[in-house]
């Protein structure tokens, strides 16, 4: 019987079920990634094999072809450099990232600021230039008009579905300024 050697260095090698799982989770991603409309899929960052094993997901008709290429997509997964970025887009589309949050609160806030004093208005000019104050006044009194007949808010939600795409229209146009200033 041999002797352990003192010398030797332990190696730690994963745990054959956490491999497993992790495997798994990554297989969850691409099934999320998959289920997306293309609009929203094509913000997330991905390499080109595996934007295109996700498209070809959409064309594979049978149940268990498409449960066989969603582990093809899990694979293509697992050689993804950087996994980060594709959760991190996943998690704001579903509203749970902390940034996505906070966004959201302040959105909300500044609904509730709108319909409690009509000076806001020039702030939101100048925050978002693109903004259709006329709309937003229509449905500002709209919306106290349902408050006070104790309607359903629908001017309420609108607004703040208005100021969402302010806020994400304004975020692209920031994002293109900083890519059209940056030296190649």
């Amino acid at each position: 019987m041999s002797r352990p050697d003192p010398n030797r260095i332990p190696v730690e090698r994963a745990n054959k079920s956490q491999l497993k799982r992790d495997m798994e989770a990554l297989q969850k991603i691409g099934e999320a990634l998959c289920e997306l409309p293309r609009e929203r899929l094509a913000k997330v960052p991905m390499s080109e094999r595996l934007r295109d094993a996700v498209e070809e997901y959409r064309r594979v008709g049978k149940h268990e072809a498409r449960r066989r290429h969603l582990q093809y997509v899990g694979r293509l997964m697992r050689d993804e450099a950087d996994i980060a970025p594709i959760r991190e887009a996943l998690d704001a589309m579903a509203g749970v990232s902390r940034t996505e949050i906070a966004r959201q609160h302040k959105l909300e806030r500044l609904r509730e600021r709108l319909l409690e004093d009509e000076g806001v208005f020039g702030e939101i000019a100048t925050e978002f230039p693109g903004a259709d104050l006329q709309h937003l006044r229509n449905l500002r009194r709209n919306a106290l008009k349902e408050r006070e007949a104790q309607k359903p808010p629908r001017a309420y939600r609108e607004i703040f579905r208005v100021l969402r795409e302010l806020s994400g229209t304004q975020e692209t146009q920031d994002t293109t300024v900083l890519d059209e200033g940056e030296e190649t």
